[in-house]
């Protein structure tokens, strides 16, 4: 461990953007509500292990994305030093029907480069189309509560794909949850399958240098994690657990403090947690990280559609689909970048890739679609009802999937860039920009405007 622990600071080392590397500071807090309120309390601020893997001339965050912003200021001055939007579990939850009638708290971190004078730390939530502060704190670097302390060690760093020093590259950490020490080779193993996977998409494949990739493996005393809807409770490393909000094949952690431990001994700006798992499924939140089940049939598409979440902010395309989100009551123009509410369709936030000729809204076989849709999950909540074998279930998604891809092949605007009616889990009033992409259906690729939006954000940490 201390071996590659040198090797990152040489790697830092490598680049006139490192010297002087600060260290990373961590805040972590509570994010306490329900439907109606909202407060946050400080819980402690640390040093983590490693420096800070950014680039210093890339602190400023101006893509306008994520449910919540956090601004770094230095306090004497009110210069903003640094800043990252973001979403969270919380900011999911209380979109369910569960916030209207309790109230939940959940573990949160802001990560950023440890200053070296007293600063502000702004915390704002998106109000429609503005930022809005909900809560500050400040810090002062001297202060000696500042935890400096190392948390345990989660076993050996595996490098992936080293492309350059971390503050010239994404740096993407592949974290195992639910592998016991001896199935250690078999999470390498996946971690180098999952990593190909990734390369494989576009537009990915075309960045793969602009990309460092690190593992990291905790060892668990049971291998696998919890699936409560089958009966299965494990405390694993990361926390992670199926039926996150009641819905079976969403995977996600509320183990905020212990993933934050783990993770803090690589250099990383995004996380994708590798479940030791088979049974479908996933889970991506922004700036935060991605799940994926890793024996699963369908963990090649989980995986990248999953991780679109994460890393670009995309929203998701589909909506037929059981969903715990309860319908927004109102209609406003979504930040994601690749759904709309076409408001205005002259001024389509992805108008530049429209052909010449493409109708907005642009028309597609909707009916047929959906009631066929309507079969599928039928179908799928009677296997799961039953608890039929994961094999029966796979079947019924190759089913789906060619029926899909061959319908949705033969549309006339196929392959063009629109506005079609359908997106971000409600049947009307949301548009999606093709017609097919991975964020609508089991379809292997990224469609135009989630490529660009991806490679935007490659384009925040990669030189």
């Amino acid at each position: 461990m201390k071996s590659k622990l040198l090797l990152i600071c040489v790697l830092f080392a490598l680049t006139p953007l490192a010297l002087g590397a600060a260290a990373t500071m961590r805040l972590d807090y509570y994010h306490t509500g329900s439907a109606t309120q909202e407060t946050f309390s400080l819980d402690r601020t640390v040093i983590e292990p490693l420096p800070w893997p950014g680039d210093p001339a890339k602190a400023i965050d101006d893509s306008n994305l994520g449910l919540y912003l956090f601004e770094v200021h230095d306090q004497a001055s009110g210069k903003l030093l640094y800043s990252r939007g973001f979403n969270s579990v919380y900011g999911e939850w209380v979109t369910t029907a569960e916030a209207n009638s309790a109230s939940r708290t959940f573990s949160e971190s802001l990560r950023f480069p440890a200053p070296s004078a007293p600063v502000k730390i702004v915390l704002k939530k998106r109000e429609e189309e503005k930022f809005v502060e909900v809560w500050t704190t400040t810090i002062d670097p001297k202060d000696k509560f500042i935890d400096t302390s190392r948390p345990p060690s989660p076993g050996p760093l595996l490098a992936i794909q080293e492309s350059g020093a971390p503050a010239t590259k994404v740096d993407l950490l592949i974290l195992g949850d639910g592998y016991t020490a001896s199935e250690r080779a078999k999470f390498e193993k996946d971690a180098r399958r999952f990593t190909k996977i990734l390369f494989d998409a576009s537009p990915f494949r075309e960045h793969r240098q602009d990309f460092n990739v690190w593992g990291l493996c905790p060892a668990a005393d049971e291998s696998g994690v919890s699936r409560p809807s089958a009966g299965q409770h494990r405390r694993s490393p990361v926390g992670t657990t199926y039926d996150t909000f009641d819905t079976e094949r969403y995977i996600l952690t509320t183990e905020n403090r212990a993933l934050r431990d783990v993770a803090s001994y690589a250099p990383y700006e995004f996380i994708e947690i590798l479940v030791n798992g088979k049974t479908y499924g996933g889970g991506g939140i922004f700036n935060q990280y991605a799940t994926v089940a890793a024996d699963s049939e369908w963990a090649p598409y989980v995986f990248v559609h999953e991780f679109g979440h994460q890393f670009a902010a995309l929203a998701d395309e589909y909506y037929t689909s059981q969903v715990a989100y309860a319908p927004q009551t109102k209609r406003v123009e979504p930040w994601e970048p690749n759904v709309t509410a076409l408001l205005d369709p002259a001024d389509l936030k992805w108008k530049d890739l429209v052909s010449a000729g493409t109708p907005l809204p642009t028309p597609w076989s909707k009916e047929q679609f959906e009631t066929y849709e309507q079969q599928i999950q039928t179908q799928r909540r009677e296997l799961r009802a039953q608890n039929r074998p994961e094999s029966e279930m796979n079947e019924l998604f190759k089913k789906e999937r060619q029926q899909e891809d061959a319908l949705l092949a033969s549309e006339k605007y196929a392959g063009k860039v629109g506005a079609f009616e359908g997106a971000d889990y409600e049947a009307h009033g949301y548009y999606r920009p093709e017609v097919n992409c991975i964020m609508f259906t089991r379809h292997p690729a990224f469609c135009a405007v989630c490529k660009r939006a991806i490679e935007r954000i490659i384009g925040m940490y990669a030189n």
